[in-house]
Order: C-alpha cells, then sequence, then structure tokens
C-alpha cells in the first residue's frame, strides 16, 4: 500500500488555472485612478526545488539582507552571469519527462519580495488589485504575510483583490515562481524556456464606482457609411465620443456616419466610459468582421494577408520588451508592407495591440496554449483531449478574449498552436463563439475545420496551396467552403526564405487563398559575450534544436535581414511593370486608393541615371490599373538602359516620413553589348611560366598567377556553397535534404585532375576533371584563356560524366585575391540575391567593403550572392561576365564558412575568396517546409560561360 501525503506545493502539480485571482477584464488604463508600478529591484532566492525553502519569506518583518536582486520585470536565467540558471530551448521535446501533469523535483523555484510604500496621495477609499501580467509558469503569491492565491498561465494577465491588505507603509509583496508546472505541458511553444517575472506588476486602486469590465462594440455599415457604437459594461455608466457627437448611456446603441478602421487607414476615434467613480479612455475603431461567399470580410472587402509571426523577443531581456522596442517592431512591419501579424503563440503584451489599433495591423490573437510534445507519443494523453484540463482550456481562452477583446486590430481569436484536436479545444472555441461573435475563430491543427472559421495549414507547398486555391482539396464539405490562410509558410531561418514570390502569385491568382504569414519575426539570439548571440546547446542543454530558434525576418538586434527586403518588394501594395515605354500601374490594396502616393520615374544607362522626374498617376481604387506612357527617353551611345519607377509616400504618416519607398519596378528600355575580347595574342611558353596578354600561368598546370600586377590564386571550377539551413533542411515537405545529398556525394571534397594544357595559336587551353572520391561521376572542365594584349577571357565549358541524379549547390569559379576592400559592381544589389529570393534585386551600379558584403546569420552559411552582375571591380581588377554572374567576396574560404557555428569562429584572412558563379541552387524554405521549385534548380548538364579580366589603373 501507498501513501501520496499532500504538500503546501500541490499546485504546482495541479491542472487546475490557480485560485484566488479575480475574474478576467479588459485591460485599460484610467484616466484618474491611481497605479503603483512595482518594477524594478527585487530581492531574490533561488531554490532548487519547489519545496526546498519554507514560505517564512513572505512574512513582514522577514530579513532578505543576504538575497540576491533581479530587475522585475525579467528573467532570472537571464541576469546573474549564469548564477541563477541557464536558459533552455526546444522547439517541441519537453524538456522535462512527460508524465503529465507531474514536473521533475528538481524545479528551480525563484522566490521574489518587494516591499513597498503607498504614495502620500493614494486614496483611502474604494479597494485595490495586484495586476501580474506575465510570469512564467506557475507563482503563489501573499502580500503581507496573507496567502493571497496561485496562478498558472504564463502570457496572461491576473489580478488579486487586495485593498483590505494594505497598509501606507511597508507593505511586502513575496511572489513564489517556479520554472516546472502542469501549466507547463500547455506551454510547449517553439521558445526558449525562461522562467521569471517578465512583465510588468502594478498595484492599480479601484474607486469605489468605478470601471470594472467592458466590451466596446462598434461596427460598421459599408453600404451605409455608418458605424454602430455600443458599449456594455459591468458598471452603469455614459459614454462619450465628442468627434461624433455621440453621448449615450452603456448599453445603448449609437448609430452615426464615421470613417472605418482597417489596417490601411486605422482611423480611431477618442472616446470615454465614465462611471460615478471613474473615467477611462477608449480608443474606438469601427470595423465589422464577417464570414461570407466562403471569404473573410472586414467592412464588405475580402482581405488578404501579408503577415508575419511575431514572437516577443530582446536578445538581451528576453519577452520582457519595454514600449519603444515594441513601437520599432510595428514600425518596421508598416515600413516593410507587412499588414498582418499573428501573436504566435499566447497574447501579447497588451501595449503591443495598442500599437496595432494605431498604426494599422491585423491581428490574430493567440492563445496561450500548445502541447507541440504529445506528437512523440502519437498524442496520447494530449491535455486538450481530456477533460480534466478544460477548465484551465477555458481559463486560458477566456483570459485572452477578455483582456484583449476592445481592440478593432483583432480580427481572429485563435485557440493555440500545434495542439493536436480535442474535446478541450471544442470547448474553447465554443466559448469563444458565445462570447465574441464580431470576431472569427482560428486554429490550425483543425484540418476538419470543426471548431474554427478558416481553413488553416502552415507549410503546405505551392503545388498543395493552388489545388485549395481551385477548390480540388477535398476535405469535408464545411472546409471546401471556408476561406484558406497559410497561417506560417516561408521559414525565415538563416539565408531564405525562398519562393515567397510564388506563394504570393498564388493568394493573388484564387480568391479562397487569403494570404499568409511568414514564420517568423525576429531572430532569437541570446546576446553572449563569446559567441555574439547564443541559440539552442550554446548554454549545455540536455535537450535543445540549435539555430532552430534563429528563424526570423530581422536579426536580433533588430536590423532587417535580407528575407525582410525581399518580403517587403514581393507583398508591395502596388504593381509597377512596364515595356515599350509604357508603365501599367496596379493598385493592390484592399481599401486605399493611391492618392496617398506620389509616382516617380528614372532613366538609367550602364546602371547610372541620367534623367528622373515625376509620373502623375491617378488615384486608382483597390484592384483598378492605369498605363501610363513615360517620357521619351534621353539620346545615347548603344548601352543597356532601363526605366525604373518607385511609388513613394506623398506626405509623412504615422509609420513613415514623406518619400518612403512604398513600392518600385524595373524594366528595360534597350540590352547591352556583350564583353568581347578579340583573341590576338597568342601563349608564350617560358621556363616556369606561360604567359598570355597581361596574364601568366604556371608552366606544369596553366593555373593562372597574375593578371599584371595583380596576383590571383587558385582560380578553379567550384561547386559547393557552406550549406544553408534550408540545405540542411527537414525531410518531411519534401522528401530531401539536401545538404546530406551533397555530402554523401561528396560534392564538398571534389578533386581536380588535369588532362591537358595546351599552347594553340590564338588560345591556352587547361583541360581537367573535377569529380568527388568515391563516385563516377565527374564534370569534364575546360578553361579557354584568350587576350587582345591587354585584357584576359577565360570562357568555362563545362560537360557532366556520369548519371547526375541531383542538383548542384553551385557552378562557377572560385579565385583568392591577395588584398580587395572596397568591391563596386554594376547588377543587382544593394543587398544579396539567389535564383528563388531576387525580387528585391535593382539593377544599379553599387559599392560595398568586403566585410559589408557579408550577412551576419548567427550560423554561418552561404550568404552575400550578389546577381545579375554585368561587372565588378575588386582587388585591382575588373571582372565582366557573359552572361551576367553572381558574385560573392569573403576574408575566409568556403570551408572555414561552412565549418564555423557562430560568427565569432570566423577569422578574416590574408587573402579575399571570390566566387564569381554561373549558376546557384535555388534556396526554398526547407528548414521548415518545401524545398526550391523545380525551376531554381542547377541541375547538372552542359554549361559555358566566360569572364573578361582586365586590371584596373590606379
Amino acid at each position: 500500500m501507498s501513501f501520496r501525503t499532500t504538500s503546501a506545493f500541490d499546485y504546482v502539480e495541479d491542472v487546475s488555472p490557480g485560485s484566488g485571482a479575480l475574474p478576467p477584464r479588459a485591460w485599460y488604463a484610467s484616466s484618474d485612478a491611481k497605479a503603483l508600478p512595482l518594477d524594478g529591484a527585487w530581492r531574490f532566492r533561488l531554490s532548487a526545488t519547489a519545496d526546498a525553502e519554507d514560505d517564512s519569506f513572505a512574512e513582514e518583518g522577514y530579513d532578505a539582507d543576504g538575497w540576491a536582486e533581479v530587475t522585475v520585470p525579467g528573467h532570472w536565467v537571464l541576469q546573474g552571469d549564469g548564477a541563477f540558471g541557464l536558459p533552455i530551448y526546444t522547439n517541441h521535446l519537453y524538456p522535462f519527462p512527460v508524465d503529465p501533469p507531474h514536473v521533475p523535483t528538481e524545479n528551480p523555484t525563484g522566490d521574489h519580495l518587494r516591499v513597498f510604500d503607498l504614495p502620500e496621495d493614494w486614496p483611502a477609499d474604494g479597494g485595490a488589485v495586484i495586476r501580474f501580467d506575465g510570469v512564467e509558469s506557475c507563482a503563489r503569491v501573499w502580500l503581507n504575510g496573507t496567502d493571497i492565491g496561485e496562478f498558472k498561465g504564463s502570457r496572461l494577465a491576473h489580478e488579486f483583490a487586495v485593498g483590505h491588505l494594505l497598509k501606507p507603509k511597508g507593505n511586502v509583496l513575496a511572489v513564489r515562481v517556479h520554472q516546472w508546472s502542469a501549466g507547463s505541458y500547455l506551454e510547449d511553444q517553439d521558445q526558449w524556456w525562461l522562467p521569471g517575472i517578465f512583465r510588468e506588476v502594478t498595484l492599480l486602486h479601484r474607486p469605489a464606482g468605478g470601471v470594472l469590465d467592458f466590451f466596446v462594440h462598434a461596427s460598421y455599415d459599408h453600404l451605409t457609411g455608418e458605424g454602430t457604437l455600443r458599449v456594455d459594461s459591468d458598471v452603469d455608466g455614459r459614454v462619450l465620443v465628442p468627434a461624433l457627437d455621440i453621448d449615450v448611456a452603456t448599453g445603448e446603441p449609437a448609430t452615426t456616419l464615421v470613417a472605418p478602421w482597417s489596417a490601411e487607414s486605422p482611423r480611431l476615434y477618442d472616446g470615454e466610459l465614465v462611471t460615478e467613480g471613474e473615467r477611462v479612455p477608449l480608443r474606438i475603431g469601427f470595423r465589422t468582421v464577417v464570414l461570407e461567399d466562403g471569404l473573410i470580410k472586414v467592412n464588405g472587402k475580402a482581405v488578404l494577408f501579408k503577415g508575419v509571426n511575431r514572437h516577443e523577443w530582446h536578445p538581451e531581456k528576453g519577452r520582457t520588451l519595454d514600449l519603444e522596442t515594441m513601437r520599432e517592431d510595428v514600425l518596421l512591419m508598416k515600413r516593410h508592407n507587412i499588414n498582418a501579424v499573428r501573436t504566435s503563440h499566447y497574447p501579447p503584451h497588451p501595449a503591443f495591440l495598442d500599437l496595432c489599433d494605431e498604426y494599422g495591423l491585423w491581428v490574430i490573437d493567440e492563445c496561450d496554449l500548445e502541447t507541440h510534445g504529445f506528437t512523440e507519443q502519437d498524442w496520447r494523453d494530449n491535455p486538450v483531449d481530456d477533460d480534466r484540463w478544460t477548465p484551465a482550456l477555458l481559463d486560458r481562452a477566456a483570459r485572452m478574449v477578455e483582456r484583449d477583446k476592445n481592440h478593432p486590430s483583432i480580427v481572429f481569436w485563435s485557440l493555440g498552436n500545434e495542439a493536436g484536436t480535442g474535446r478541450g479545444l471544442t470547448a474553447m472555441a465554443e466559448w469563444i463563439h458565445a462570447r465574441d461573435s464580431s470576431r472569427l475563430v482560428h486554429y490550425e491543427g483543425d484540418w476538419n475545420c470543426r471548431d474554427t472559421d478558416v481553413y488553416s495549414r502552415m507549410y503546405a507547398n505551392h503545388a498543395e496551396v493552388e489545388q485549395i486555391g481551385k477548390e480540388l482539396d477535398g476535405g469535408t464539405h464545411k472546409r471546401r467552403g471556408l476561406p484558406f490562410i497559410q497561417c506560417e509558410y516561408g521559414h525565415a531561418m538563416g539565408n531564405g526564405p525562398g519562393g515567397i514570390a510564388d506563394y504570393q502569385e498564388l493568394f493573388e491568382k484564387y480568391d479562397r487563398l487569403q494570404g499568409g504569414f511568414i514564420w517568423e519575426w525576429i531572430d532569437h539570439g541570446v546576446k553572449h559575450a563569446e559567441l555574439g548571440y547564443a541559440y539552442g546547446g550554446d548554454f549545455g542543454e540536455e535537450l535543445h534544436d540549435g539555430n532552430f530558434v534563429c528563424d526570423g525576418l530581422i536579426f536580433p538586434d533588430r536590423t532587417p535581414s535580407p528575407g525582410l527586403i525581399e518580403y517587403k518588394k514581393v507583398i508591395e501594395p502596388v504593381r509597377i511593370d512596364g515595356a515599350d515605354g509604357t508603365v501599367r500601374v496596379t493598385n493592390t490594396y484592399d481599401f486605399a486608393d493611391l492618392s496617398g502616393l506620389a509616382f516617380e520615374w528614372s532613366y538609367q544607362v550602364d546602371g547610372e541615371t541620367v534623367e528622373a522626374g515625376t509620373l502623375s498617376v491617378p488615384a486608382l481604387a483597390p484592384g483598378e490599373s492605369a498605363d501610363l506612357k513615360l517620357p521619351e527617353p534621353p539620346a545615347h551611345e548603344a548601352a543597356e538602359a532601363q526605366w525604373t519607377v518607385r511609388a513613394l509616400l506623398a506626405s509623412d504618416t504615422a509609420w513613415a516620413p514623406k518619400d518612403h519607398v512604398v513600392a518600385w519596378g524595373q524594366f528595360p528600355a534597350s540590352s547591352g553589348v556583350r564583353p568581347s575580347v578579340a583573341p590576338t595574342d597568342r601563349p608564350v611558353r617560358g621556363e616556369k611560366l606561360i604567359t598570355l596578354g597581361p596574364a601568366s600561368f604556371d608552366g606544369r598546370t596553366g593555373a593562372l598567377k597574375a593578371i599584371g600586377g595583380v596576383a590571383v590564386e587558385s582560380p578553379r571550377l567550384d561547386v559547393w556553397r557552406a550549406t544553408t539551413d534550408n540545405d540542411e533542411g527537414t525531410e518531411w515537405a519534401s522528401g530531401i535534404r539536401y545538404s546530406s545529398l551533397w555530402r554523401t556525394l561528396g560534392l564538398h571534397r571534389m578533386r581536380h585532375r588535369l588532362s591537358s594544357v595546351e599552347l594553340g595559336e590564338d588560345a591556352l587551353t587547361v583541360r581537367t576533371r573535377v569529380a568527388p572520391a568515391a563516385r563516377e561521376v565527374g564534370l569534364g572542365v575546360v578553361y579557354r584563356w584568350t587576350s587582345d594584349g591587354s585584357r584576359l577571357r577565360l570562357t568555362v565549358s563545362v560537360g557532366p560524366e556520369g548519371e547526375w541524379t541531383q542538383p548542384l549547390p553551385r557552378l562557377g569559379i572560385r579565385l583568392g585575391l591577395p588584398e580587395a576592400d572596397q568591391v563596386k559592381w554594376y547588377g543587382g544589389g544593394p543587398g544579396e540575391a539567389y535564383p528563388d529570393t531576387r525580387k528585391a534585386s535593382m539593377v544599379g551600379r553599387w559599392q560595398a567593403s568586403v566585410d559589408e558584403l557579408q550577412t551576419p546569420y548567427l550560423r554561418p552559411q552561404e550568404n552575400g550572392a550578389r546577381a545579375d552582375v554585368r561587372w565588378v571591380e575588386l582587388g585591382g581588377l575588373r571582372i565582366e561576365g557573359d552572361p551576367e554572374f553572381s558574385f560573392t567576396a569573403r576574408r575566409w574560404t568556403t570551408e572555414q564558412l561552412d565549418a564555423a557555428a557562430h560568427l565569432t569562429d570566423l577569422t578574416p584572412g590574408d587573402t579575399v575568396w571570390v566566387n564569381l558563379d554561373h549558376g546557384h541552387h535555388g534556396i526554398g524554405s526547407q528548414s521548415c517546409g518545401p524545398g526550391p521549385l523545380p525551376q531554381y534548380h542547377l541541375r547538372a548538364e552542359p554549361a559555358e560561360f566566360s569572364f573578361v579580366f582586365s586590371v584596373l589603373s590606379r
């Protein structure tokens, strides 16, 4: 017979949401009720287990002088230089045994103490609550020695009534926080596990007759232009909206002409809820969200989501974000044409939603729920299909909806993420539908759409998305009648994502496809003194998922990655195309006309602008196009010429200044002349060298040694690239891991066999075979060198030998230069581009240092290629291509780049290694999605390409 004794710590493993907390309510700031922030330095004691210390620390008079300090809000593992433990990163595996609802005895527990006085003007009447906006993962709270309750639900607000316990001086607030709890089973999101009080703690005065909870209903009738406002309030009062001459009692509707709210025109009306004891400001946006004709419609129009998933992240503070950091995120999104955000996978700080209301972003607000680790046991014992957990699930749903219900930006409530299916999710959906019929319900895991109002998927490949767009995807009758979104796609890990332009083309082609959300917004690198930024495994985790946590469109310091620049171009709300001196401008906004934009044209000859002017574009309505004649181009000698047309903000907006570029298009006016070298010089053999024009070659191997006074090292065929995160990839999406295929074949260790060195009348010809050890496949390579006396031309002919069944990583030549710093080129720029990530590459003349050419992906990998290059100048040489080519220039070899785990592993050498590439394999999104589409594969097939080298005058 066994006995289980009850314990004061049983609440840690209790599946209930907690006890003692007040019912959830709307988040708002009062105009006149006092608030006392309790942020700042708190006394802190860390214990290895939940029961290592008693709760005497919560009593008045307890001496905590010997304790350490932590900053609240904050995570204790990101403070104390490791003395308080370390972060843990897992994607879906629980970092503890799966034995619900039990958690390990080794359960880091942080006791927090804060002593505070009430301000002298703190009102004596009414009550007070202490509000916790976010604590991971379970907390017990005492005030002045009285146990007031405990709670779970890390990213959700919890309030406790404390007015009867307060005293003027020396209030002792004690909070015990456990890293692991039963609630941890519901919070298995792909992110760092970071315990602590990571959002604000606030003491709020609640005046007698003050506001409790309220619900702002503000609908819009697109047929009449009228808005109807009704504010339901727990406490009777009046609703005032001066700009609309509204003064009505709570619960009473008021209808009047209004300007509607949308992500494109986020019109908010300032109002006020006034009760006997309190005034609360309102920001009201009128809009109506419906499911109609199988489409998501807002204010009568179907919308196209051009979105991102956003985890809250700061490289030093984790999920503790200040207002300005949140504002920076929103402004970056708006400036890069993003119109929607999914709050993966929990409700964000409410101030972020205020910013979405203010600046204009559609929001899918997601519940703090994920049980992904149960996939390891085929979802057996999954809490969402266990009735014992349903109260906790309903509590989480209610705390999300009630807190956030007054934000017009929210158009969807999401039940959570990657939690399988089950009765608990159905109960959540039913409760949400009953509580708020003005929004739709989302959940990706419900493929049959039993509980949801939209068919949502993640990482469906292009072919399947097109089938869904054509309504040929099968499924239930209900699902076939619902709109489709990709709640996650375009996995932005490392170099990439590729193929998003092809997705966008499908979204715009089929009405049923209403867009998607790139995974994700920011790399979750942790600032690290030695590594720069740390990722999974860098803190000695027992289980971890490496740099899978670094999958954002911006780097941890919030610098945009090439992926964000590409996404901005792909989703730009104005399409600009042209040919034969005519430009077509198409408005792809959902609501706005083009009156807020100004247009300008420029005419480039060989990449340099020779004339520019303004373009008069009518205020096209959404979906409308106009064909406009461009000016007569200026006269110029035979050269490559092109038009560039830009759409700019005509005036300052809340999110960007006047002249901010919203969209652009570029199209040719005349083609250029291919570089040519008349083969007038003859190769001459010397004692050790062969000379040809300005160049010298090794007399035995025919390898180029120098051009003029510029030494050149080892120019020869190269097919390897430092594998990207998408090359490393996953097999579930396409069944192929290119990195594994390439390394198995041996493409990273190709051997070069010299066949012959031939001196002809007008050319030096070197024949080689390039092949991997242990394999019979290879590449026959012929290097043919010619010169006109001052310039040197290399023509490379490549022929595959044997049966090649897979694409090549790259195809081109690699060479070393003894010194190079500044690089100038004519071609695509200013940033990197690859076959399926090249929409944002604008042809022009660019310059950068070698160091500036590198893209600092947190795990080093292939990066920095500039595409469509006509010529490049670096290291004393000018190199022209026939046809156009890509180039990279680095102070380390590809092999060194491939071996590095962090940027700090890369040490600049004395040689700058330059790749001149005829082709690259596409990038794709296979780090968690499909690989490159077939049209972006670099197949092993016959190829010929040339480069012309000349020495720059000094």
